[in-house]
């Protein structure tokens, strides 16, 4: 029996942790199934798409490039699973408590972003932006923090930069996933009472676990199905869930992405063949 091969990007020490507690639990069940780990997501969505691996736990902006790819190599890729908490999510744009009043008040100021590849700190507060009717670059200055670029967002150094040259002074507001916020105030990088939230995006879908051309269809089934019925009341992979962050499998969904494909439009980032065209981007 072939062997379902993954690929995930180690943003973190403790992906080493959760795959191979993964995979130790998939083999019990009886699915051959090993993974591989990737320094960026660029690499592995190649990967995924010219069939080095069969499937990916990819970042949203991974998705959308894997669309792109395959389109051009005329192969298929299709979502899986999500975690429970991949879904509705929203991004905000942060201003300190005296701050300006109203988005038309950004006008002329500097903001502070996440890394350039960060879907949820940098493309989708943009484009938000926009859509309020203030053009990064033009109505505005954006400050990047390219922390951990080509991770796609998932460290989160660039957002906690970005708080910290708001509490600063050094910029009028700054954007980042609505979690952090929240985490960020828990920390005390936002002392309480200091900041308000000025805009909140639409929300937005995050990861999948994406099939590529070489899945097995029987494997892909019996992958999702595990995956599926995994259960945090088990004592076996509780630990695993709470350190990837779900409590819960869901099917994964291709309905939550159409602000972040219209940001990566609006940025240059891919072309249409999925070539990667965003300036000074490179992992």
């Amino acid at each position: 029996m072939n062997t379902v091969v993954l690929g995930a990007v180690a943003y973190d020490p403790k992906v080493v942790t959760i795959w191979a507690g993964f995979r130790s639990w998939l083999r019990r069940q009886g699915l051959p199934f090993d993974f591989v780990l990737y320094a960026h997501y660029e690499r592995q969505t190649e990967d995924l798409v010219h069939g080095r691996i069969d499937v990916a736990w990819h970042s949203p902006l991974a998705w959308l490039r894997s669309g792109r790819l395959a389109r051009e190599a005329r192969v298929h890729v299709r979502p899986l699973v999500m975690r429970d908490t991949d879904r509705d999510l929203t991004s905000v744009v942060v201003v300190r408590a005296e701050g300006p009043a109203t988005v038309t008040d950004l006008k002329g100021r500097a903001i502070a972003v996440g890394a350039v590849d960060s879907p949820q700190a940098t493309l989708l507060p943009l484009h938000h932006l926009r859509e309020l009717g203030l053009a990064a670059g033009t109505d505005f200055e954006v400050r990047r923090h390219d922390t951990g670029v080509g991770l796609h967002g998932d460290h989160i150094g660039g957002e906690r930069e970005a708080a910290r040259a708001l509490m600063a002074g050094e910029v009028a507001a700054a954007c980042m996933i609505d979690a952090n916020h929240l985490l960020f105030g828990q920390e005390g990088t936002f002392p309480a009472g200091a900041t308000r939230l000025l805009s909140r995006t639409a929300p937005f879908d995050h990861c999948l676990l994406v099939a590529g051309p070489s899945l097995d269809p029987e494997l892909g089934e019996e992958l999702t199905s595990l995956l599926l019925s995994m259960s945090a009341a088990n004592p076996e992979v509780r630990h695993l869930m709470e350190l990837e962050g779900l409590t819960r499998w869901l099917p994964g969904r291709e309905s939550g992405y159409a602000d972040l494909t219209a940001a990566v439009e609006e940025a240059g980032f891919y072309d249409t063949d999925g070539r990667i065209t965003a300036a000074g981007y490179r992992p």
